[in-house]
């Protein structure tokens, strides 16, 4: 993506978009024979297939940035660990960890949480440039040689990142200072296109600002112009950038002290604390809701799954999840009873992969499923790496899903355009494009990412291992595959402009379908009988 594209896609995100067709209400939850669209069936699924069969109680794990247990939506599905006395400060059910009603913090200390943290490239420079900035490369062989050559990938990679934020900081700097000109000298915020343009910027500020302002209003097919709008979406974008430089990319900014652990210690497990509301709980309180937010209280959404109890998990911070953390939450879900984890989070480098690796053997040998985000770059991941995985040496986990996001937009336009992808890498793809779900303080948004295709497919195995609890893990996996709905035709690799086969994107050919996942769950089990 140019530049400046990516800067007036920034300043657009938290603007209203207009003239783009709309995503049908519930989407991800329709039936592509009966409503036409790419959903996975699952309001069929229940009227069809399910009715009067019973079922019982799954608890789905979400790994994420924390979860708002009082939502409307969500406080009856709340995972409850009823061995457990609320706030007494004793560890009830010798578990290791001191009232954890609703699940475990792993990025908190005992006065507060952590917000933000750095990128992973970021943890990973600091380290590797104390040890070999001032190295003579000419002195290296072997093991050591290796390592400095992974440092100078890694530098690479953070100086391109860091450079781009900082640039885009400026831009951002300059374009507020023009909006503010702009709205003072021309004396009112709304009028037509012909009359902004032809007012003459005063300098390059105003300039620059008029020019994005007019492109973004341009590609809005409007014909008039509302300054402050355009204002508000790049105040929001401004907080994100400067988040990357203050936080992300900023080497001297570490947030572990919060949590008091000793990081390198690996093997550590008991630490953090029992607040898993947040802060940042947007995310995980958004995937919750698609999991299972409430579908018999007549408010908000329906989630996937009817019979699914949701256990927070907080690992992921506004910044790069720990390998540590995510092993531990592992190990936390399978231990307390989750039989379906969720994880809507990746990242390019893994330091302790060996760690995550013992996690995820952990619970395929508990017969845990474990379903993972594919990633939003777009990428090829059969080339590009995105952690965790289900590659383990030279072995693949077989308790793992791997999604990739579709949209509700039919044909070549099924992928997601941001959507990672991969042959032999990827599983299956779900509804990842404009869902509807929760965020925190009882309201509602719409959120795009893998990080909501994920879910919905976590919630598709919820259901199953519901009704059908005879079934391992590795079974629901091979359900869910075999009864993805195959894609037809030739579709838009993400990213480019280039037309292949669902296959060659995922290794199901297709999009996860609850109703055709029950159906084959039914036969199944007909068989052993």
């Amino acid at each position: 993506m140019k530049k400046t594209t990516l800067i007036l896609a920034l300043a657009a995100q938290t603007m209203m978009v207009f003239g783009q067709k709309v995503a049908p209400a519930n989407w991800f939850n329709l039936d592509p024979k009966i409503n036409k669209i790419n959903g996975v069936s699952t309001e069929r699924a229940y009227s069809e297939l399910l009715t009067g069969k019973s079922s019982q109680k799954v608890i789905v794990a979400v790994i994420d940035g924390g979860t708002d247990v009082v939502h409307e939506d969500l406080k009856r599905v709340i995972w409850v660990n009823m061995l457990e006395v609320p706030n007494n400060k004793i560890d009830d059910d010798n578990n290791g960890y001191v009232d954890d009603v609703n699940g475990w913090n792993f990025i908190g200390g005992q006065e507060q949480s952590v917000a933000e943290d750095n990128l992973e490239v970021t943890r990973l420079y600091k380290q590797l440039k104390a040890r070999y900035e001032k190295v003579d490369s000419n002195s290296l062989d072997g093991v050591e040689k290796d390592n400095y050559a992974f440092y100078k990938k890694v530098k690479a990679i953070y100086t391109k990142g860091y450079s781009e934020y900082a640039m885009y900081s400026n831009i951002y700097s300059s374009l507020e200072k023009g909006v503010t000109s702009l709205t003072s000298n021309i004396g009112k915020d709304s009028m037509s296109m012909a009359e902004f343009k032809s007012y003459k910027p005063a300098d390059m500020n105003e300039a620059m600002a008029q020019n994005s302002i007019s492109k973004t209003f341009t590609a809005s097919k409007k014909n008039y112009v509302v300054i402050s709008k355009f204002g508000k979406g790049l105040q929001g974008a401004k907080e994100q950038i400067s988040k990357f430089v203050d936080f992300h990319y900023n080497l001297d900014f570490d947030s572990r002290n919060i949590v008091g652990d000793n990081y390198e210690v690996v093997s550590e497990r008991y630490y953090g604390n029992n607040r898993v509301s947040g802060p940042n709980g947007e995310h995980g309180t958004h995937v919750a809701g698609i999991i299972a937010a409430d579908r018999n209280n007549g408010a908000g959404i329906n989630g996937v799954a009817d019979r699914a109890e949701i256990m927070v998990l907080r690992v992921v911070p506004d910044g790069d999840e720990r390998d540590k953390d995510v092993a531990n939450a592992i190990r936390y879900a399978v231990d307390n009873g989750a039989k379906v984890v969720n994880m809507s989070f990746g990242k390019s480098f893994s330091p302790y992969k060996d760690v995550v690796d013992e996690a995820i053997l952990y619970a395929q040998s508990k017969d845990v499923l474990l379903v993972h985000a594919a990633g939003n770059d777009h990428k090829n991941l059969e080339v590009d790496n995105n952690y965790p995985n289900a590659k383990i040496s030279n072995y693949n986990a077989s308790n793992w899903i791997e999604v990739g996001a579709s949209s509700w937009k039919n044909k070549k336009l099924i992928p997601a355009e941001f959507s990672n992808y991969g042959k032999k890498s990827v599983d299956v793809f779900a509804p990842g494009v404009d869902i509807n779900s929760c965020i925190p303080e009882n309201k509602y948004a719409s959120y795009n990412g893998t990080s909501m295709a994920s879910p919905v497919t976590a919630g598709v195995a919820a259901v199953i291992r519901s009704y059908y609890p005879e079934l391992t893990a590795k079974e629901v996996k091979e359900i869910i595959m075999l009864s993805a709905v195959k894609v037809k035709g030739k579709v838009i690799v993400p990213g480019t402009k280039r037309k292949v086969k669902m296959t060659e994107l995922c290794i199901s050919g297709g999009i996860v379908n609850l109703y055709e996942a029950v159906k084959l769950a039914e036969i199944k089990m007909q068989n052993r009988k």
